[in-house]
């Protein structure tokens, strides 16, 4: 049973790194978008979604090493 909790929670951290996010600041948004080409925009919105991917791994990884410090006080 927990080790599907862990599962789940390990595969919702990682789905969130192949989300696409599609908002910047406002000042970029308006050079962005006066930009011809978007690559420069998929750039930036790629950037973004790295930075927040990062906590994400950080805390699941905190979390997992609690859970198997816990786990082996337990025993």
């Amino acid at each position: 049973m927990k080790r599907k909790i862990i599962l789940i929670l390990f595969s919702f951290f990682f789905s969130l790194l192949s989300l696409k996010s599609n908002s910047q600041c406002a000042m970029c948004r308006a050079v962005l978008e006066s930009e011809e080409t978007k690559t420069t925009a998929e750039g930036i919105n790629d950037g973004i979604v790295y930075l927040m991917a990062i906590p994400y791994l950080l805390v699941g990884g905190i979390i997992f090493y609690i859970y198997k410090k816990y786990r082996t006080l337990k025993k």
